[in-house]
């Protein structure tokens, strides 16, 4: 029999959403298991940007100190919040299903015309402040970080006239009614990740631990994307505060990637895309990491690093 699996993961309600649904899915194996909820420094600081923070590990660091400890066995995160690289020691070992990865516009208004001159949105991310800014230059963003119920009350409450958000999170938490538009792949391209859950545990995890969470968890064309995504992401070193994005697509047997990254002020936007066989996911994202830095990228990265 094998022993109780510890899931870390942080207190809010969606992320413990992540974490019940995997535990779900191991109890589906027979695997016995345990919540462990973990404050981490993104949950502690919510009066500065994430960028101020430190963009790697803010949501993860304390997480993983326990599984350096095996406090925890395995910890949940939102596959969007996870650094390129991860630090030595740890890897990630499954992915979820993905969920629908739009970004959404959330609020109380039936209806949101973007083309309205005195909108206010609210969103913590530099990526979707730097898409608002290049297709809606005259909508004003604001800072709103929280939890998801903390956002949604602070929109109530007149900070913004909507916030722009993942519709993944949204469609969890129950709230799919506040959804009044989703925004369109190709011009608001997601985070990288956006829409599946990442399972990390440390390297050390018995193997028979880490094969038993993989077979339970593990969604393997989920997993073919964003291992292609997240290779377009290592090799330009962004972290959560780079305005980057990209998409990989499963098509038959090739796999599509759609990626790039925005000015912070939203002027310049450089988008390529790439496909290759399913089989060569990792190099794909790599080559297209390099196509967008070849094509005037590279320029606006290391503007946006010497500006954050």
């Amino acid at each position: 029999m094998m022993d109780t699996i510890k899931i870390g993961t942080r207190g809010s309600k969606l992320a413990l959403w992540q974490a019940h649904y995997v535990a779900d899915q191991l109890k589906k194996a027979g695997v016995q298991t345990q919540i462990v909820t973990i404050e981490t420094r993104g949950d502690k600081v919510l009066d500065v940007s994430i960028a101020k923070i430190g963009s790697k590990g803010v949501f993860t660091e304390e997480i993983e100190e326990q599984l350096a400890h095996g406090t925890i066995d395995i910890a949940v995160h939102s596959a969007k919040d996870m650094q390129s690289e991860l630090p030595s020691g740890f890897e990630l070992v499954a992915f979820t299903e993905r969920e629908k990865v739009n970004d959404v516009l959330v609020s109380e208004k039936d209806t949101l015309d973007l083309g309205d001159k005195n909108i206010c949105i609210g969103t913590s991310s530099t990526r979707r402040v730097a898409m608002l800014k290049h297709l809606y230059p005259h909508i004003r963003t604001t800072e709103v970080r929280g939890n998801l119920q903390t956002r949604i009350t602070k929109m109530k409450d007149g900070a913004c006239d909507a916030l722009m958000l993942a519709y993944a999170g949204m469609y969890r938490m129950g709230y799919g009614e506040m959804i009044v538009e989703e925004l369109d792949i190709k011009t608001f391209t997601p985070a990288v990740g956006q829409g599946s859950v990442a399972v990390e545990c440390s390297t050390s995890l018995p193997y028979e631990k880490k094969n038993m969470v993989r077979k339970a968890v593990n969604h393997e064309r989920t997993e073919t994307r964003l291992k292609c995504e997240r290779a377009f992401l290592r090799y330009l070193q962004g972290g959560c505060s780079i305005p980057v994005f990209a998409l990989a697509q499963l098509e038959k047997d090739h796999l599509r990637i759609e990626g790039g990254i925005i000015s912070l002020d939203g002027k310049r936007v450089v988008r390529e895309q790439r496909t290759a066989p399913l089989e060569e996911a990792e190099p794909l994202g790599e080559d297209l990491a390099k196509a967008v830095l070849d094509a005037g990228g590279d320029t606006i990265l290391k503007e946006i690093k010497n500006t954050l």
